[in-house]
């Protein structure tokens, strides 16, 4: 069984900003697997399955979505190993997919709840937000809206990363990363 999360804010206000690219993504994954809701309330997030996957949307806010990876973690018993973690990344150009296992949070509040609560050996998805030009505009910058430029690349920023975030749970890291690993937003076919 893979667990995989998307990493966001839930609320009306946060739905098409920067910091929600890891819930816009795994929205596009629970579509094309066609997940069902999962009846159980105690995970402190939105829960979809599959026979073989689990996919999750924390509800917990950003800063604390290691709650409610450890409850599905715990709940269904899957290994580190088989959870892959689908989230923005500010020291990556726009539009960027990049992948690894394990490392540091650079600074990402989710990362580090996650860290916290599990450890930190699973798969990262990480996409490109950019970065605003000072480090002091950072919260202002990751929960405000994408531009209308960038709104018009995210379908096939958003198909890429979600098909890679499928692959990911039929391969290996070496092998999706050498495939769908982009920089600046170039997403063709593969």
């Amino acid at each position: 069984m893979w667990l995989v999360v998307g990493l966001g804010n839930l609320g009306v206000q946060y739905e098409a900003t920067r910091h929600n690219i890891g819930f816009l993504t795994l929205d596009r994954v629970i579509q094309k697997v066609q997940a069902s809701p999962a009846s159980s309330s105690s995970f402190h997030g939105e829960l979809y399955k599959t026979p073989n996957l689990l996919l999750l949307k924390p509800a917990t806010f950003m800063n604390r979505s290691g709650i409610s990876v450890q409850a599905v973690k715990q709940f269904y018993k899957v290994e580190l190993e088989r959870i892959i973690v689908i989230h923005d990344d500010l020291d990556l150009p726009f539009g960027s997919v990049r992948f690894k296992r394990g490392g540091g949070s650079g600074g990402h509040n989710g990362l580090k709840s996650i860290d916290a609560c599990v450890g930190n050996g699973y798969i990262r998805v990480r996409m490109g937000i950019g970065k605003p030009a000072y480090k002091s505009q950072t919260a202002d910058y990751v929960l405000s809206p994408f531009t209308p430029e960038e709104s018009e690349a995210l379908p096939a920023w958003i198909e890429h990363a979600a098909e890679a975030a499928l692959e990911l749970t039929r391969h290996t890291l070496e092998y999706v990363a050498s495939r769908y690993s982009v920089k600046n937003g170039s997403w063709k076919k593969r």
